[in-house]
């Protein structure tokens, strides 16, 4: 079993370093290092926050981010609700996206 995790660990962080090196201006590391926060985020909620760090992007933007991070990381739980997707951070990969993060 501590096989396939360390492997499964291996495979997305070879994946998360892909996806951070085409990431020219943070936006990306910094929904990530949101997530490693631990709290549950709406697409909305994620939205705000980097809008008042002064990134220049639409709502559309961050929807169609935080889905490819779901889809093609794995790394995220989704919980959706009738009104509104809740997204954070599956507890198996804090320690693997923030060893990423750590060295980017």
């Amino acid at each position: 079993m501590v096989v396939i995790l360390n492997k499964t660990n291996n495979q997305v962080k070879e994946r998360l370093i892909k996806y951070l090196r085409n990431d020219e201006t943070n936006l990306r590391k910094t929904v990530l290092k949101m997530f490693l926060v631990g709290e549950i985020y709406t697409t909305n909620d994620i939205y705000n926050n980097l809008v008042q760090q002064g990134f220049d992007l639409n709502y559309r933007g961050v929807s169609a981010m935080v889905g490819l991070m779901n889809t093609r990381l794995g790394i995220l739980r989704v919980d959706v609700t009738r009104e509104h997707n809740h997204y954070s951070l599956k507890d198996d990969f804090k320690v693997v996206v923030q060893t990423v993060l750590d060295n980017f």
